[in-house]
């Protein structure tokens, strides 16, 4: 039992050592490497000042080429399963929000060239609200909504 331990803290010793040696010698240089964000749209309290904080605009046109995955009653309001789909061309974001909850926008994908339009993640809910997706083309925002009925709040609620 206490060799197996033993090789285990060897392999461990080993690697750190041979990795401070790379960063020591230059072979490998730490970088700090932050994503860009929007502080102002994450703290907007309304809909309309964060999509105007994120794109500069916050008219959107409703489109049946986004699709939302979500649950009709959500359990519990701190998880909340949330997929987003969308077939519109050159989609360049999708972000998520939800429009009863203190901060709105809870989320911000942006895409690549070439990417496939789809997200998927977790958000809390403080109330029953309208998921909004809202996507990015171009110079225009589309978006759809899908009400999404909370029993136990997510938000300190």
């Amino acid at each position: 039992m206490t060799s197996m331990k033993r090789r285990i803290f060897l392999k461990g010793t080993l690697a750190t050592g041979a990795v401070g040696m790379a960063v020591s010698t230059g072979l490998l240089t730490p970088r700090t490497s932050f994503a860009a964000w929007s502080k102002a749209a994450f703290e907007a309290k309304d809909v309309s000042s964060a999509l105007s904080s994120l794109y500069g605009a916050s008219d959107m046109t409703s489109s049946d080429k986004i699709s939302i995955k979500a649950p009709d009653i959500a359990e519990n309001g701190a998880v909340v399963p949330v997929s987003v789909t969308t077939s519109i061309d050159g989609a360049s974001s999708i972000s998520i929000i939800a429009d009863q909850n203190a901060t709105p926008l809870t989320a911000e994908f942006i895409l690549g060239p070439g990417t496939e339009g789809y997200v998927s993640t977790r958000i809390k809910m403080g109330k029953t609200a309208n998921v909004i997706a809202v996507v990015k083309a171009g110079d225009k925002l589309y978006s759809s909504k899908k009400e999404v009925k909370v029993t136990i709040g997510g938000c300190g609620g």
